[in-house]
C-alpha cells in the first residue's frame, strides 16, 4: 500500500507541475498528462498487486493513506499558486514591454502624428543606440516590422529599442555572411579562371597570332589547290572522252559528208530542175549529182544503211563534236523530208476524191520550192561546218539535235557517263528559280 500511494503522489505531482508555469492554465487540457499518470498508476498497481494467496498476510495503514492524500492536495495547491504567480509575472512583463514600447514610440514620434516614418525611425535609433545607421539598414528594419506595408510604424507594430538592436545585429550578421559568401565565390571564380588559363596555356588555345592565322590556312589552300587540280584533270578527261576540242581541218571536211544523206533523199524534189542532166552541155554540178544519186541508189537499202551508220557513229564520243552534231542533224533533215512528200500525196488523194484536178504546174512548183529550201539549208550547214562552227540555227531540228548531244554535265564526279533526262533538268531549273 505504501508503494501504491507513493506512485499516486508522484503522478499527481507530475500532473500539477506540468501546468505550473502556464500563463493561463484554464486554456490547457490535462487529458494527456492524466492519461499518462493513470497508465503509470495502473502499471504500478499491476506490479505490486499481490496474488490472492498473499492477501491475508498484508496490512493496510489508513493513517498513512490520509497523510499521503493530504500531501498530494498540498502539492496541487502549491502548483496552482505557482501557475498563478507565473501568469502574473508574464502579464507584468508584457505590460512593462508595452509601456516601454509606447514610451519609445512617443520619443520616436517627433511630429506626434501617431506613426513613425523612416526619417523618424532613423533619427530615434541613432539617438538611442548612439551610432550612425545607414538609410538602407533603416529601410530593412522598416520592412521587417511594418506589417501593414504602409511605409510607417504604428503603435501596435512598434517594438522596444532592444528588439531593434537585436534585429540590427541579425541583419549585420546576415550581411557579413553574404559578404563572406561573395568573397568565397569570387575566390572560386578566380581559381576557375586561373585553372582555365592554365589549361589554355597547356593546350595553346589562345587567340592565334597573325603568323598562326596565315599558317592555319595553308592546309586549306593546299587542299583547295589539289581539288582544283583534280577537277581540271577530270574536266580534261571528260573533254578527251567527249572530244569537244576545236575541230581540225580534216574534221571540218569530214563533218559535211553526212549531209549527202538528206541531199540524196531530197533529189526527188529536184527532178524538174535537174531534168536536163542527159542533154549535152548540161551543168557539170548537175551531172555529178546525177552520177552520185545513181551510185547511191545502186546500193541495196542504201537509205537504211546510211541511217543506221550515221546513228551509230554519232554515238561515238571519241569523234569530234562537230562531226557527231552534223551526223545527228543530217538524220533529222532526212526524216523531215518525209513529211512534205506525205503531205503532197495525201493532198492529191483528197483532191482526186472530191473530183478536183490539181494542175501539174502546182506539183512542180511545190517540188522546186522544197528542193530549193533543202539546198539552202545544206549550204548553210556546209558553210558553217567548214568554218568550224556548229550549224545550230535550223528551227526545231537544231534544238532537237542539241538535246541529244552528250555534255560534260552528264558525267558524275567519278567520270561515269550518267545522262540526265530532260524532264529532270527542267524540274531542277524550276527549283533553282
Amino acid at each position: 500500500m505504501h508503494h501504491i500511494c507513493k506512485a499516486t503522489a508522484i503522478a499527481a505531482i507530475a500532473i500539477s507541475t506540468t501546468d505550473a508555469f502556464v500563463a493561463n492554465p484554464a486554456t490547457r487540457t490535462n487529458l494527456p498528462a492524466t492519461r499518462a499518470a493513470t497508465n503509470f498508476v495502473t502499471s504500478t498497481l499491476a506490479t505490486h498487486n499481490p496474488s490472492p494467496r498473499h492477501l491475508p498476510t498484508q496490512l493496510y495503514d489508513t493513517k498513512d493513506d490520509d497523510r499521503q492524500d493530504n500531501e498530494i492536495e498540498r502539492l496541487k495547491k502549491m502548483a496552482a499558486k505557482l501557475r498563478a504567480e507565473a501568469a502574473a509575472l508574464e502579464a507584468d512583463k508584457a505590460n512593462q514591454l508595452a509601456e516601454a514600447a509606447e514610451k519609445a514610440f512617443r520619443k520616436f514620434d517627433v511630429n506626434s502624428d501617431g506613426a513613425i516614418s523612416l526619417t523618424e525611425l532613423k533619427a530615434g535609433l541613432e539617438k538611442a543606440l548612439k551610432t550612425d545607421i545607414s538609410e538602407a539598414r533603416v529601410k530593412e528594419l522598416m520592412d521587417v516590422f511594418d506589417k501593414s506595408g504602409d511605409g510607417e510604424l504604428q503603435l501596435d507594430e512598434f517594438v522596444t529599442v532592444d528588439r531593434f538592436r537585436n534585429q540590427l545585429e541579425a541583419l549585420s550578421r546576415e550581411e557579413k555572411r553574404l559578404a563572406s559568401e561573395a568573397v568565397q565565390e569570387s575566390k572560386r571564380q578566380e581559381q576557375e579562371a586561373l585553372l582555365a588559363e592554365a589549361r589554355l596555356e597547356f593546350l595553346n588555345e589562345k587567340e592565334p597570332t597573325t603568323n598562326e592565322k596565315v599558317l592555319s590556312i595553308i592546309p586549306y589552300l593546299l587542299q583547295e589547290s589539289k581539288r582544283q587540280e583534280q577537277e581540271a584533270l577530270l574536266a580534261e578527261a571528260r573533254l578527251e572522252f567527249l572530244n569537244e576540242k576545236e575541230p581540225t581541218t580534216n574534221e571540218k571536211v569530214l563533218s559535211i559528208i553526212p549531209y549527202l544523206f538528206p541531199l540524196m533523199d531530197g533529189l526527188q524534189y529536184g527532178r524538174f530542175l535537174l531534168g536536163g542532166a542527159d542533154q549535152e552541155g548540161a551543168n557539170p554540178f548537175v551531172v555529178a549529182l546525177a552520177l552520185l544519186y545513181t551510185l547511191y541508189r545502186s546500193i541495196p537499202f542504201s537509205g537504211f544503211v546510211s541511217f543506221f551508220a550515221l546513228s551509230t557513229l554519232s554515238g561515238n564520243p571519241s569523234i569530234n563534236r562537230l562531226v557527231r552534231f552534223n551526223m545527228q542533224q543530217a538524220i533529222y533533215l532526212d526524216v523531215a523530208l518525209f513529211f512534205p512528200s506525205l503531205l503532197l500525196g495525201v493532198g492529191g488523194l483528197i483532191a482526186g476524191g472530191v473530183g478536183i484536178q490539181v494542175p501539174q504546174q502546182a506539183g512542180e512548183l511545190f517540188s522546186d520550192v522544197m528542193f530549193g529550201t533543202l539546198l539552202l539549208t545544206l549550204l548553210y550547214c556546209v558553210g558553217s561546218s567548214l568554218f568550224g562552227k556548229e550549224p545550230a540555227s535550223i528551227p526545231i531540228i537544231s534544238n532537237a539535235v542539241k538535246d541529244r548531244m552528250p555534255t560534260i554535265d552528264m558525267f558524275d564526279d567519278d567520270g561515269r557517263f550518267a545522262p540526265t533526262p530532260k524532264d529532270e533538268d527542267g524540274d531542277k531549273s524550276n527549283k533553282d528559280k
